[in-house]
């Protein structure tokens, strides 16, 4: 019984996502198409702010956004941005999705979709930056180019952000930590610009840092440092 309850939980959830006016989702990984509110077909690579947003502010993508505290945390902190939450877990995105709804955010979206694709649907320079908050770290060696600080990735950030676009990435994981670092030192197209492997020792360099998302919050209660690397793409 449980188990079906869950199962018609997530059915009932991606239905309602269905009408949100501020959901977009690629259904099928083979075809780069995105469809919209009452599942209507929409094109907006290049025309996120002018379509979505109506505004001209700068957009800002949370990766691997789960309920989308990030998104939503960093929306209310600066009404003069915009910001997309990138999942394909659409039963987080609902819940992301509905808190916006609910509180009027009109500077925020989602997108679902597999991240890997995201340059089918930001045109070149369209993005500001890029928050990476709380990935899977993929710690397998065979899963290396799944990590969304691998060279892959890298190529796929540098053809949607704008010249020298900022990604953050927050973590507890110390492999995916080193591993960023080391990503970034053999890359001659990025740079470095900051690091702390435990940023709560000291005062926070940034205030987006302040932020938590449901897995930070965990991590911290079970004695865990959170990791922070910023750096730069061009």
């Amino acid at each position: 019984m449980f188990r079906y309850m869950s199962k018609r939980s997530k059915l009932e959830k991606f239905a309602a996502m269905l009408d949100f006016p501020n959901v977009y989702e690629n259904f099928d990984a083979r075809q780069p198409a995105l469809t919209g509110a009452a599942g209507q077909p929409v094109e907006l690579k290049g025309q996120w702010a002018a379509q979505h947003f109506h505004n001209a502010n700068p957009i800002t993508l949370e990766l691997a956004c789960g309920r989308g505290e990030y998104t939503l945390g960093l929306a209310r902190r600066y009404p003069m941005r915009n910001f997309i939450g990138v999942d394909i877990k659409g039963a987080r995105i609902w819940k992301g999705a509905r808190m916006a709804l609910q509180e009027g955010l009109t500077n925020t979206a989602f997108l679902r979709t597999r991240i890997e694709q995201i340059a089918y649907f930001f045109a070149p320079n369209e993005i500001h930056e890029i928050w990476i908050t709380f990935p899977d770290p993929f710690l397998r060696n065979s899963k290396v180019n799944r990590r969304l600080t691998s060279d892959f990735f890298l190529e796929q950030y540098r053809k949607i952000l704008q010249p020298d676009g900022l990604v953050h990435l927050k973590t507890d994981e110390p492999n995916l930590y080193e591993f960023t670092l080391e990503t970034i030192a053999n890359d001659p197209r990025t740079q470095l610009l900051y690091h702390h492997d435990d940023i709560y020792a000291q005062r926070l360099p940034l205030a987006e840092l302040e932020q938590k998302t449901y897995y930070e919050e965990l991590h911290l209660a079970a004695g865990k440092t959170i990791k922070y690397v910023q750096f730069s793409i061009c």
